[in-house]
């Protein structure tokens, strides 16, 4: 019962993450290792794996629209990390529709709706376009 009520919980926290809809005050992000992907990062509670797109710069992200929609924004107000990640390297910027986005090294993050479980890399190398965030 205890660990069907703990996968619940977690399902809820993932659907609510990949609907965009969610902004924690402070989201611990790890790095985590993946036999074919090599090291990336990923949230710690969720345990959903942190994407960057190709066609964004440093601050700036160009995915509108229909592509929000497979790539959800990852935004929380503060990033708490663990397993050797530099607090430094993340911030928050303020899109062009006006929500707020967390970044790595300047680079927006999002999840990929194709992800269903933690540890899902399915958006890795999509489309030569999106990729696990590297530590």
């Amino acid at each position: 019962m205890k660990s069907m009520m703990k996968f619940s919980v977690l399902a809820i926290v993932v659907v609510a993450f990949l609907a965009g809809g969610i902004a924690l005050s402070a989201e611990p992000v790890k790095v985590v290792n993946k036999d074919g992907v090599g090291s990336f990062i990923a949230c710690d509670v969720s345990g959903m794996t942190l994407y960057t797109f190709k066609k964004d710069t440093p601050g700036k992200s160009a995915c509108e629209g229909e592509c929000l929609a497979k790539w959800p924004i990852y935004y929380v107000d503060a990033v708490a990390v663990k397993g050797g990640l530099d607090a430094k390297n993340f911030g928050t910027i303020t899109r062009a529709d006006g929500q707020k986005q967390t970044t790595y090294k300047g680079m927006p993050l999002y999840f990929y709706s194709g992800d269903k479980k933690p540890g899902d890399t399915n958006g890795q190398g999509l489309k030569d376009a999106w990729y696990v965030v590297k530590p």
